[in-house]
């Protein structure tokens, strides 16, 4: 396991009486590919800003390889910041605007040339090294933005949802770039998004915040298939959440059904399990399989070979089924219809809080 570029110890941000973040822990390590997600207002982007300098710690310390962070100034962290508007000096064009960072740095004008050249080149928009920022299409912007940010070589780089005004197409083409750049250059990215598919897609790890604070820390596959509460199971979505009571055979009563988990609850516990939308099975005709029940089809949601099919269960639970779409055939999808979803005990992860 790489060691840790960055720690957090003990960091709080008040702005007046409200406390942004509330006693953060946590370390970033070496080379890796951090991303955070959370609502709008829990804290994520001022984590960001704090280890970018642009915003002072209330209380605690923030480690940069071992050296406090501290009334550093942001141009003295070699920690350079992608933005959500990406900041180009419209009056530059794109080489100029590769080459500001080695200007203020004080490096002759032949060695910024040649860096901004390299690092376009590498960013595959060589070609346009002379162009007008204003003329280039978003995601070539986007490639300039990243160059003049990793061309003066940070040891880590921040990113505040860098790609949420491009196009659909467009940000499955730069999330290929962005993770391509990561591994081959091994810096740290440090990447703040809205977006669930871009953080499981690019991240090795992935931090979920909540009103502050730290909801989970884990791998994308983690925190879908495990979610630490019930908070980070309802934000990640695609997730069906039951919630009842243990009887005296160990099976968990709900209003859609009574269910096995794979291990026996105390009789009387009231307790909440999740169950992903991927792993629901579903049938015309009642299976022989554990933990089925009925539901009656609401909606559907197609997404090119996927299907996302909404149902409603006894007691107005809403039960999703994620599943292909070839494996629908034979099965009627008229909405109002009845049919059979059953689930293996294995699947069910029982919730903390």
């Amino acid at each position: 396991m790489s060691s840790p570029l960055v720690v957090f110890d003990n960091v709080v941000k008040r702005f007046g009486t409200f406390e942004a973040v509330k006693r953060m822990n946590f370390e970033i390590r070496e080379g890796e590919f951090l991303a955070f997600m959370g609502p709008s207002g829990c804290g994520k982007t001022t984590t960001l800003r704090m280890l970018a300098g642009l915003e002072e710690p209330t209380e605690g310390d923030i480690r940069l390889a071992g050296k406090s962070l501290l009334g550093v100034k942001p141009h003295e962290r070699d920690t350079p910041m992608v933005w959500q508007s990406l900041a180009l000096f419209p009056f530059l064009n794109a080489r100029e605007n590769v080459e500001f960072g080695l200007k203020m740095r004080g490096q002759d004008a032949a060695t910024r040339k040649r860096k901004a050249l390299d690092w376009l080149e590498r960013l595959g928009i060589g070609e346009f090294a002379e162009r007008d920022v204003a003329s280039l299409s978003g995601g070539q912007r986007q490639r300039v933005a990243l160059a003049r940010a990793l061309v003066t070589e940070p040891k880590i780089l921040l990113l505040d949802e860098p790609l949420s005004a491009l196009d659909a197409h467009l940000v499955i083409r730069m999330q290929g770039v962005l993770t391509k750049l990561q591994r081959e250059l091994g810096i740290t990215f440090v990447y703040v998004t809205h977006s669930q598919s871009e953080a499981f897609a690019m991240a090795d790890r992935v931090v979920i915040m909540s009103k502050g604070e730290i909801a989970q820390i884990g791998s994308g596959r983690d925190i879908y298939r495990t979610p630490a509460n019930r908070f980070v199971a309802e934000f990640v979505g695609r997730n069906n959440i039951f919630s009842g009571k243990a009887n005296a055979g160990g099976l968990v009563e709900t209003p859609a059904g009574t269910f096995e988990l794979d291990t026996k609850p105390q009789h009387g516990a009231a307790l909440s399990f999740v169950i992903a939308a991927d792993v629901v099975s579903l049938s015309a005709a009642r299976p022989s399989a554990k933990n089925t029940f009925t539901a009656q089809l609401i909606s559907e949601e197609f997404v090119g070979s996927m299907v996302t099919l909404f149902f409603e269960a006894a007691g107005g639970m809403e039960v999703k089924v994620q599943i292909q779409e070839r494996m629908l055939e034979g099965i009627p999808r008229e909405p109002g219809q009845q049919l059979y979803l059953s689930f293996d005990p294995s699947h069910a992860h029982v919730l903390k809080g």
